[in-house]
């Protein structure tokens, strides 16, 4: 099933705001990652890594942004949302899109050495969980990608 003109400029427009959260990341020293869950085009999270921040391992952009839509709306269940990201998942934000129940993944750059979206492997696929989700990749993934390795390029 396609999607409609509207959703894919929904897709760039949410991919833009991930981008913002993932540029926020910077002035604490985190991986420029962003995420941002919606639902019917509505905003209900949005965050950046925090693993620096909080000195903790799980502060992934997805999972913060993935609470604070559970807590916007009063249920852990996120039927009906779509998490906009600007990487994708690694193997425990992949589990935590599956667990929350989102009906839509979208990220933008692909990540070959962890990705868990299709690259490595693609959990939020797989026929053998409860539950799969939809995904669309490759949105704004060069504006994506330049972000990330400018990151990477000043740290060498």
């Amino acid at each position: 099933m396609g999607l409609t003109p509207n959703e894919e400029t929904d897709d760039e427009r949410f991919m833009r705001l991930a981008l913002e959260e993932a540029r926020r990341c910077l002035y604490h020293g985190d991986v420029p990652i962003g995420a941002v869950v919606t639902r019917t085009g509505e905003v209900l999270a949005a965050a950046g890594n925090q693993r620096e921040l909080a000195a903790d391992p799980t502060a992934h952009a997805e999972i913060l942004a993935l609470r604070a839509a559970a807590a916007a709306i009063g249920s852990w269940r996120l039927e009906g949302c779509t998490l906009t990201v600007t990487l994708e998942p690694c193997a425990m934000c992949a589990g935590a899109v599956v667990l929350s129940r989102l009906d839509r993944l979208v990220f933008g750059a692909a990540d070959p050495k962890a990705g868990f979206a299709g690259s490595l492997e693609n959990l939020v696929q797989d026929p053998r969980l409860n539950h799969t989700v939809a995904i669309t990749d490759g949105v704004l993934a060069e504006e994506c990608g330049d972000l990330l390795r400018a990151f990477f390029q000043e740290r060498r």
